[in-house]
């Protein structure tokens, strides 16, 4: 028998490196990695310090040539930025890693750690790890230039509303706030009938202008002025104004409404309360329940007057209050409110509690009183009114009270009031103590109209403690826990307010 011996396996042999001597496997450049790096350097031409530059105000980065982005340290569109600054450098190499080595946030350094390949003698392919320190240095962006300026501005909205209360200037408010809109803003100066918005482009004029169309019944108009004139490049610097006119009705307001548009909206009543404004003025005829919603179109077709204002508002207290449980309308009649509930009460003024004087009324607010209760409302029969088509109605037809809303204790809902709502930064002419008054107004609405809540971001508030009693009326609205948000703020380890990323 006879045995076959295997093969011998072959094993790679070493060479002597053709610098340094020692042997090492065969490569095509026959020298060892020590001796290959002291001949080429394959980071050479690649900085390895690198200027970038930070906009303390609103903490963006320069992204070459006139761009500004936001990057958190460390993040994925920091570590983008960084690597464009050499990416014409690194043409001739190849990336294989890059990430961020930890340095202190305020010591204005940016340190990355490289990781690159390229081929080398006869093919040989070199790797090689190294460091490019980024040195950030203070830059102030256009925008913050324009911000600080406080007068370099393109378009300007002005936005106007003639009337003394400023209900719907703060449900605008929470409206712009929670859609943000008020972004691109350089300033924002509040004036005595209105509140201006002062912005870089005219693009971001029009967005507001069309951003308030859609959201309250006003009207516009824009026009533009000449600032400078280039005759060798013909282009032309304008400055943009664009006037609103918001409809002069507010949430509670009494109207009267001229015959022929009350026919048009299904034989409403003149005289009706206005009980919300939105893209639209909702009205409400308190004698039959009836709804009407009036666009801006409308209204400018048919204009109409408030009036009385919130500050002739007069408390009564309810003496006696019938449900009218089937009320017949006319042919043509429009849709009727679900919300409310039509009744006659018999009011008597708080004071005028000495007297035998009383007023019957008709009223949407049944569903709400009881005898006893104090509620807010207009008196149109001691009141000198002057309006057009009030003038022309039928005595008869003129109801003596309108009632608007039922009244709770004032004190006892802001001792209860656990929650709070943001504002807008702007410049002020001065506030008086019924500005205070006219905002207490609308938190009070927004704790009694479900429907007004759901457009406005409300914030549970921690620093205060809502005060709990017995004797506290059960019957005050209130805005349950399930509809505010928490309001973040940021803060260190220590528990104090950050400090600003980057500093002097």
């Amino acid at each position: 028998m006879e045995y076959m011996q295997a093969p011998a396996s072959s094993s790679q042999g070493n060479i002597l490196c053709c610098t340094c001597g020692i042997p090492i496997p065969p490569n095509p450049a026959n020298m060892c990695v020590s001796c290959l790096r002291t001949q080429v350097d394959i980071s050479d031409g690649i900085p390895k310090q690198v200027s970038i530059h930070f906009c303390k105000q609103c903490e963006r980065y320069l992204q070459p040539p006139a761009t500004w982005v936001q990057c958190a340290l460390e993040s994925r569109e920091l570590l983008t930025l960084c690597l464009k600054k050499i990416k014409g450098l690194m043409s001739k190499v190849r990336l294989i890693d890059a990430g961020f080595v930890w340095t202190e946030p305020h010591s204005k350094r940016i340190k990355l750690k490289l990781t690159i390949q390229k081929e080398v003698m006869n093919g040989a392919i070199l790797q090689q790890v190294f460091v490019v320190d980024y040195i950030i240095q203070s830059q102030m962006c256009d925008d913050c230039h324009r911000v600080e300026a406080k007068d370099y501005w393109k378009a300007v909205v002005q936005v106007r509303q003639k009337t003394v209360h400023k209900k719907t200037f703060y449900y605008l408010e929470q409206l712009i706030l929670k859609h943000r809109v008020h972004q691109n803003t350089l300033r924002i100066k509040e004036i005595h009938d209105g509140i201006d918005f002062y912005y870089s482009s005219k693009q971001h004029g029009q967005k507001m202008v069309d951003f308030l169309q859609c959201t309250v019944p006003c009207r516009s108009k824009s026009s533009q002025r000449l600032i400078s004139h280039d005759v060798h490049s013909n282009s032309y610097n304008y400055k943009s104004t664009f006037s609103i006119e918001i409809v002069p009705i507010c949430k509670d307001n009494v109207v009267c409404l001229s015959p022929r548009l009350a026919q048009s909206l299904g034989n409403l009543g003149q005289v009706c309360v206005c009980i919300q404004v939105t893209s639209t003025v909702h009205l409400i005829d308190p004698k039959t329940l009836q709804l009407a919603e009036i666009d801006a179109n409308t209204y400018w077709r048919h204009p109409f007057n408030s009036l009385l204002n919130p500050r002739q508002l007069e408390e009564f207290i309810v003496m006696d209050a019938d449900i009218i449980r089937d009320q017949r309308l006319g042919a043509g009649a429009g849709l009727r409110s679900n919300r409310h509930t039509l009744a006659e009460v018999w009011v008597q003024k708080t004071s005028e509690m000495n007297t035998s004087q009383q007023y019957h009324c008709r009223t949407h607010l049944g569903h709400l009183l009881n005898i006893g209760d104090l509620v807010l409302g207009y008196d149109f029969a001691n009141s000198n009114l002057n309006d057009e088509f009030l003038n022309k109605m039928n005595p008869h037809h003129v109801p003596d009270v309108v009632l608007i809303k039922k009244s709770y204790d004032r004190t006892k809902r802001i001792k209860r009031r656990n929650w709070k709502l943001k504002e807008l930064h702007r410049d002020r002419e001065g506030t008086d103590t019924d500005d205070e008054r006219q905002y207490q107004d609308f938190l009070e609405d927004l704790e009694e109209d479900e429907t007004l809540r759901k457009n406005v971001n409300i914030f549970k508030d921690v620093s205060k403690i809502p005060v709990e009693s017995d004797t506290d009326d059960e019957g005050i609205p209130r805005i349950s826990l399930a509809e505010m948000m928490e309001d973040l703020s940021l803060s260190d380890a220590t528990g104090g307010e950050g400090a600003d990323m980057m500093t002097d």
